[in-house]
């Protein structure tokens, strides 16, 4: 048993936060194996869609606080900056890879997204819920600031006065409350979750991957560039959609009144 599962199973890849009995607390050995699962998934052609998700009844609760209060009376003061500073920017190439890879990644929500399971679902491009699931930034309860992508994704989702609601006083939000303020695309019965999952993710694994890999791009860079510069790019990634096979049989399926057998190239 790793703390990290994955599933391939028809061009979706499956991640499975596994550390049930600590709510999927992210210990260095997940990040390790998400940083490099990541990593391979992000240049494997074959993998036309990743589901993040957590064992047993939550999806993740963070940070493992219990591992940093044993660093914290462990080692001298002098040594604790450079120990967290390193730690946080070894998170940093997940989201990078995340950011990057040109497949949809979908977060899979169950029970309790907090701290830095926030900012994982916040990183992830679309969002299935499960109706009792809960979201809380609740880093100002242990006394420090947001870490994982989050004070990025956040603001730009659900706009910068609620995140500093849920920055400021940690409280817990429900996935309805979540999907009112727009980080939460989807919410399912809770019995239902798997089974629309599936139906999500088969649904975007049978779409043309090369395709949602250039929307993000471009969608991405939106919050980014400036008007002439996102135009600029907006022409490129239909160029390069245009050239490929799936555009010439999104089109043909299109006169032809058929629906499109997209094979993601």
């Amino acid at each position: 048993m790793t703390d990290l599962e994955v599933r391939i199973d028809g061009g979706i890849a499956t991640l499975t936060m596994n550390r049930p009995k600590v709510r999927n607390a992210l210990s260095m050995e997940m990040r390790q194996l998400l940083d490099q699962t990541l990593h391979e998934l992000e240049f494997n052609e074959d993998i036309r869609c990743v589901v993040l998700t957590g064992a047993g009844d939550h999806f993740m609760a963070g940070g493992d606080v219990r591992q940093m209060h044993d660093y914290l009376n462990s080692h001298e003061s002098d040594e604790i900056q450079g120990y967290f500073l390193h730690r946080i920017h070894d998170l940093h190439p997940i989201m990078f890879s995340m950011r990057r890879m040109r497949k949809p990644i979908v977060a899979k929500v169950r029970g309790a997204a907090a701290g830095a399971g926030v900012s994982l679902v916040s990183a992830c491009d679309l969002v299935i819920a499960e109706e009792d699931a809960f979201f809380t930034l609740a880093y100002c309860h242990i006394g420090t600031t947001p870490d994982g992508s989050s004070s990025f994704h956040l603001p730009r989702a659900i706009g910068i006065k609620r995140t500093l609601e849920m920055t400021l006083l940690g409280d817990r939000y429900s996935a309805r409350q979540m999907s009112d303020m727009g980080l939460v695309n989807f919410i399912v019965p809770s019995e239902d979750l798997d089974r629309e999952a599936d139906k999500l993710v088969q649904r975007l694994a049978n779409g043309p991957t090369h395709v949602y890999g250039m929307a993000k791009k471009l969608m991405y860079r939106s919050l980014e560039n400036e008007f002439e510069s996102q135009l600029q790019l907006e022409g490129e990634c239909f160029a390069d959609c245009a050239g490929r096979e799936d555009f010439r049989e999104g089109v043909a399926a299109f006169v032809e009144k058929r629906k499109a057998n997209f094979t993601g190239r």
